[in-house]
């Protein structure tokens, strides 16, 4: 098991043939990503990197059976391309684009809550499974399998927490990169959620940062789940400033309660195996699973 993507994910690249979803695409295809093709409005009936072009999202979910997509459209065009694809009917929609304007995701977001769909994102680095789905712009020779689960506002930490799990002789079931701006469409809570029910994953890591209560609501969940499964946390942004955005839009010091100190608290307080540097992750999740290198 795994979650949200697999090996057969029909995945479709809404933007496919611009600079960004032409180099992700070919770097999903070459991982073996089961993609059926992509959309890019104008230039149905083509192909690209062997696979087809199609007009609209609708067009591809009746042509080769589309149930996942990975959304490289402008900001500016983003969020029609998320609301396109939910009345489509796809299942999956994983959007990469950073800067989609906050006006235009609050309609996007509630035109997606409204429906079955699952949006992750927006700028994310996406959902891999390793060896059957990398579904994102993460680098898949990272991630090896095997039974840790990854929840992630950061990119890069959720590269960094794989390579450790790793070196660890442990692997992962599948690492969720949730965004990190202000409106997104997968809580940190939704995203431990879904692999803390997951039979395959044994453990979850956990990486947020400063700004909002994402993780509190995700740590409040797991001890009211009463979950056995470990759950190892990290907060990044133990540094910064009140009241500056670092990095990430959504990454703001607003109050005492969306600091680091004031978020790994409340994680301890819900029996989550808090580490204070990022380079400890590896090793607590090789503690917690009673794995002696």
């Amino acid at each position: 098991m795994s979650v949200l993507v697999n090996k057969d994910s029909k995945i479709i690249v809404q933007g496919f043939t611009g600079s960004e979803g032409t180099f992700h695409a070919g770097q999903m295809i070459d991982y073996g990503t089961n993609v059926v093709g992509g959309v890019t409005p104008g230039k149905g009936g083509q192909e690209h990197l062997g696979k087809p072009v199609f007009n609209t999202v609708q067009e591809a979910v009746e042509k080769v059976g589309a149930d996942t997509t990975i959304i490289f459209v402008p900001p500016a065009f983003a969020a029609d391309a998320i609301m396109e694809a939910t009345d489509a009917g796809i299942k999956v929609i994983i959007t990469i684009t950073e800067g989609i304007p906050v006006a235009d995701m609050i309609k996007a977001n509630a035109y997606v809550k409204a429906s079955n769909a699952r949006l992750i994102g927006p700028n994310c680095p996406g959902v891999i499974t390793p060896g059957e789905a990398k579904v994102g712009i993460m680098p898949g020779f990272v991630f090896k399998k095997g039974n840790v689960g990854i929840v992630s506002k950061s990119g890069t930490l959720t590269y960094e927490a794989a390579d450790q799990v790793v070196r660890e002789g442990l692997g992962i079931t599948t690492a969720i990169g949730i965004g990190g701006d202000p409106i997104i469409g997968t809580t940190t809570k939704e995203a431990v959620e879904l692999l803390i029910n997951d039979p395959e994953t044994e453990a979850v890591v956990m990486i947020g940062e400063i700004g909002g209560q994402l993780e509190a609501d995700a740590a409040n969940w797991y001890k009211a789940s009463g979950s056995k499964k470990p759950v190892v946390g990290f907060i990044a942004g133990e540094t910064a400033p009140a009241g500056r955005t670092m990095g990430h839009a959504g990454a703001i010091v607003g109050g005492s309660d969306d600091t680091a100190q004031a978020k790994k608290a409340i994680m301890r307080d819900c029996g989550i195996h808090v580490v204070n540097s990022p380079a400890e992750i590896g090793a607590k999740v090789a503690e917690v699973l009673g794995v002696t290198a």
